[in-house]
């Protein structure tokens, strides 16, 4: 397994800049066939989906095809394949749905490792609802899901088990299929956040256990947009509210108005950026996904190593806050006596990009009592042993 790295980086024009982005956690540089993919499907012969006129069909093979892509990146029924605007947007459609059918004495499961897109919803559709929200906790020496917690937590009144397969500040990827069984054997549905997980990762949503997962192309390449995935068998159960003349097959009950055809055709065309990238001889989009997404993670993981030794070689003078030993190429930094911004801006005038803040991630800050703002560093496909470099020559002119 090999990535051409510079073939790579060759597609993509943000990178003529000379920057080093490191802020692929936010939101991930786009190659032109992404870009290519949209401009084509806006300016071709394009009308409301249908089967009579080229522009229906173009249409309609814009829905087909994008389903059918994230069918094979997640390992899903392409029926099981639904767009939202984002997994923020998503997540608080499906709270609304799933909670019409809670009732007060009933429980919902929560992480303190998420990001509050996975949080917040649920939240207030328990309020609503008058449902009892409890908590898994974050162990703080290792930065892991306390399962002891899950496990007090957890009972037959749970409804829903709420969590990331992966972090977006710590990377902490928690043991997400265990936690689904759990949950399962107590009769509960899971949800998992996968947005930061499918960026470094071939996902398989039933391995991991998840009834339903939601993704955001654009933390892999795409355009704006999220993803949801479940089987259609559960999402025939769901029943959202929705206008009288729209569909009511699954999964198109669920996307609400006329479907941005541009959007979808941009987001297909990153997993078939991604499927191409060390594809070897492999005759399915599965298959070759498996091997150029292997390629991929074996380059980060190398690159993520580069960064943490370096880091380490800085002294006590940065603290990075990452220590679980199952995590994505992200770390979470902080300065002694320093504010993290201050950091953001000496290494922007250095043509380095690496954000400050805490990125949504309300409970992760709160349970670890981290600083806020703290610096976070998140390799992507297209960062090299120099962007390394240059990050950590900055951060020792800073300290």
């Amino acid at each position: 397994m090999a990535l051409d790295l510079n073939t790579l980086r060759a597609h993509f024009p943000s990178l003529d800049t000379g920057l080093a982005f490191f802020d692929g956690p936010g939101g991930t540089q786009t190659p032109c066939p992404v870009a290519d993919a949209i401009t084509a499907t806006m300016t071709g012969p394009l009308s409301n989906r249908g089967v009579t006129s080229p522009s229906e069909l173009n249409a309609e093979h814009t829905v087909t095809a994008f389903r059918a892509a994230y069918a094979d990146l997640l390992n899903m029924p392409a029926d099981g394949i639904v767009h939202g605007r984002s997994a923020t947007q998503l997540t608080y459609d499906f709270s609304r749905h799933l909670a019409k059918d809670w009732k007060s004495g009933d429980e919902i499961v929560l992480s303190r490792l998420d990001h509050d897109c996975n949080v917040r919803p649920w939240i207030q559709a328990a309020e609503r609802a008058g449902v009892t929200v409890r908590w898994i906790e974050i162990d703080p020496d290792t930065t892991d899901l306390d399962l002891g917690s899950f496990q007090r937590a957890l009972s037959t009144r749970t409804r829903l088990v709420a969590l990331t397969a992966a972090s977006n500040v710590l990377g902490t990827k928690p043991p997400v299929r265990q936690i689904a069984d759990l949950a399962h054997g107590a009769g509960a549905l899971v949800y998992v956040d996968g947005v930061h997980y499918a960026a470094h990762h071939l996902v398989d949503v039933p391995a991991l256990g998840a009834d339903l997962f939601v993704c955001s192309p654009y933390k892999f390449l795409g355009p704006h947009c999220g993803v949801l995935a479940g089987s259609p068998e559960l999402l025939e159960t769901i029943r959202p509210d929705k206008l009288l003349p729209s569909s009511d097959a699954v999964p198109e009950r669920f996307e609400f108005g006329t479907l941005p055809y541009e959007i979808l055709a941009g987001a297909t065309a990153a997993v078939d950026f991604l499927t191409a990238l060390d594809p070897g001889t492999r005759t399915t989009r599965r298959e070759r996904l498996t091997h150029s997404l292997g390629s991929l993670h074996e380059h980060e993981q190398a690159l993520s190593t580069r960064l943490g030794e370096g880091l380490r070689a800085l002294g006590a003078a940065v603290t990075v806050h990452c220590r679980a030993a199952d995590r994505t190429p992200t770390l979470l930094m902080s300065f002694d006596g320093r504010d993290a911004r201050e950091a953001q801006t000496h290494l922007a005038a250095r043509g380095v990009v690496a954000p400050a803040g805490s990125f949504y991630a309300y409970e992760p800050f709160n349970a670890l009592k981290l600083e806020d703002p703290a610096l976070r560093a998140g390799i992507a496909p297209y960062s090299t042993t120099n962007d390394v470099d240059r990050l950590l020559e900055g951060l020792s002119t800073f300290i």
